[in-house]
């Protein structure tokens, strides 16, 4: 009698689950209308990503000490960090902060702005969005600074089509049409990061190597999967398919960090997304992530990040987004 045969478990791809988890919050999205000449600054959003789209005309982008940019008509930019800009119809021209400017409210998170001295128009739009996992706060974290897609490069059509979806349910402003246009910006912002990752191949960025890795990646799927497991190297190894010393080396290698300190690290990281969502007693959350104590969970927190949990709550401002595999001496 041939023996039953089972089939195998649909294979995982931990990049595309990455991309899953980048479940986006707009908290505030601005419609502007632009007449030439118009400066506009925008302030650092800790804790947020930003979103700026020109969904018709023209301006000129400035980051910081950097040179200007120019953005045309389709043009998507993406700060990961909430990094204050600037952007303008001219590089040279004066700016003015959004926060001082005589918007008109629309919806609790949704508003429009009319600025400007009455030449040429440019209209924009800018969101501002949080995220509130694990995984896309550590994706977000290898981000450039700034991210800038053109829209009319090679295969910009999806960037195209969307911004005009964006445009026309921006102009009507129909029932519905902030649902929508979260949606689409939700959209816009993980195909950018898509298309950053494709351009980046994860050469400059070893988490996603690992996370594309057939082997490694089923471990860090599992992890990330349930964080407050007893984990250690054998048993990530064996989710591997590799030899413990085999799985190792190569975890090392490619992710940067020995497996143990990810795992911990992860934790921590998955801690503090905890903390700052929800109100949870640190015990609570400490034993969900398999501290025995919560006097050595917190010990390992500020080990992490300098700072015991409870600033997670009493000054959000004081955490930096520290990456994943920075170095520490937790264990």
């Amino acid at each position: 009698m041939a023996e039953p045969t089972t089939t195998p478990a649909p294979l995982r791809d931990p990049l595309n689950e990455t991309l899953q988890a980048l479940q986006l919050e707009g908290s505030l999205y601005c419609q502007a209308e632009l007449s030439a000449p118009w400066g506009l600054e925008i302030p650092p959003m800790h804790d947020s990503l930003m979103l700026l789209v020109v969904m018709s005309g023209s301006c000129q982008l400035r980051v910081g000490v950097s040179d200007p940019s120019a953005l045309r008509s389709g043009s998507l930019v993406l700060l990961p960090r909430g990094t204050s800009f600037r952007v303008g119809s001219a590089a040279d021209v004066a700016t003015e902060s959004l926060l001082d400017m005589p918007v008109q409210p629309v919806t609790e998170r949704f508003e429009t702005l009319r600025h400007g001295g009455g030449g040429a128009v440019s209209r924009v739009m800018c969101g501002v969005l949080q995220v509130d996992h694990a995984a896309a706060e550590q994706l977000l974290s290898l981000l450039p600074e700034v991210l800038v897609i053109d829209g009319w490069e090679d295969e910009g059509d999806w960037l195209q089509s969307t911004v005009r979806f964006i445009a026309q349910e921006a102009a009507q402003l129909r029932p519905g049409s902030e649902v929508v246009l979260t949606r689409l910006a939700d959209i816009l912002v993980v195909q950018a990061i898509r298309t950053w990752i494709e351009s980046d191949d994860g050469q400059r960025s070893p988490w996603i190597r690992a996370l594309r890795d057939a082997q490694l990646g089923r471990a860090l799927a599992a992890v990330h999967d349930a964080p407050g497991r007893d984990w250690s190297v054998a048993r990530l190894a064996k989710l591997a398919g590799m030899s413990r010393s085999g799985f190792s080396a190569r975890f090392t290698d490619v992710v940067g960090v020995p497996a143990m300190h990810y795992v911990t690290r992860w934790r921590m990281q998955v801690a503090r997304t905890w903390l700052r969502a929800s109100s949870k007693p640190i015990g609570t959350v400490a034993d969900a992530l398999g501290y025995r104590s919560e006097a050595s969970f917190s010990r390992a927190f500020k080990r992490t990040f300098g700072h015991p949990p409870s600033h997670v709550r009493t000054d959000r401002g004081a955490l930096g987004d520290g990456p994943l595999m920075a170095p520490s001496t937790a264990t």
